[in-house]
């Protein structure tokens, strides 16, 4: 008899001791769980000044069909400089959907799953917004002198005409560099560039949760 609850009270103490392990564990993992969540708020925090960037290039659109241009080059540069707005706005805002989509609550696999998508449109956001400056610079004083009724284009021709030409080049350059930094025999090198694009509060969030995957398999 005595045996049997010696038995019995071992078993409860294993019990025990499981349980406390378990909610250890729970409480460990929550705890990373919110730091990875607090790593993010960079990330939503640029891509709301990102939209707040592109407002003022709609706004300047905006103000530019009030006055009815009629110079095809600078109705075209609004046009342009107007699309650039709403894209970078929507980009933004496709990214901060992405990351309010995130489930904190589910699994580790599931949650590196959804991180990754946010990355791919914080990566397309970046470049929607960035890789236009080539060009964009030169179209948003277009628009800028079309306000004040000037014709850029008509007025200086060669400048327009070379700024225009540079950017596309400066695009062009940017194309060839992107898919040459991902050769193969140059895989290091691409791995090192994707990482620069994703951002450091990404980077952070992933390598957490990476880390946490680890100790949750061990």
């Amino acid at each position: 008899m005595e045996l049997e609850q010696l038995k019995s009270t071992w078993q409860q103490l294993a019990n025990e001791l499981a349980r406390s392990n378990l909610l250890r564990e729970e409480a460990l993992v929550a705890s990373r769980l919110q730091r990875t969540r607090s790593s993010l708020r960079p990330l939503y925090l640029g891509q709301v000044l990102q939209m707040l960037f592109a407002l003022p290039f709609v706004l300047l659109a905006a103000l530019l069909w009030s006055r009815q241009p009629d110079a095809w080059a600078v109705i075209v540069a609004g046009v342009l400089v107007h699309a650039y707005g709403v894209v970078s706005i929507v980009a933004a805002g496709l990214t901060l959907g992405r990351l309010h989509a995130i489930d904190f609550s589910g699994p580790v696999l599931s949650i590196q799953h959804q991180l990754a998508q946010v990355r791919r449109a914080y990566v397309i956001s970046g470049m929607l917004a960035g890789l236009p400056w080539w060009l964009l610079w030169m179209l948003v004083l277009m628009v800028l002198a079309g306000l004040g009724g000037i014709d850029l284009s008509a007025q200086q021709p060669w400048f327009v005409g070379l700024s225009l030409a540079f950017g596309a080049l400066g695009l062009a350059a940017t194309a060839w560099f992107h898919r040459w930094a991902r050769q193969p025999q140059r895989a290091a090198f691409g791995r090192r560039m994707d990482a620069l694009l994703t951002g450091a509060s990404l980077r952070r969030a992933q390598s957490q949760l990476a880390e946490l995957e680890r100790f949750r398999s061990e």
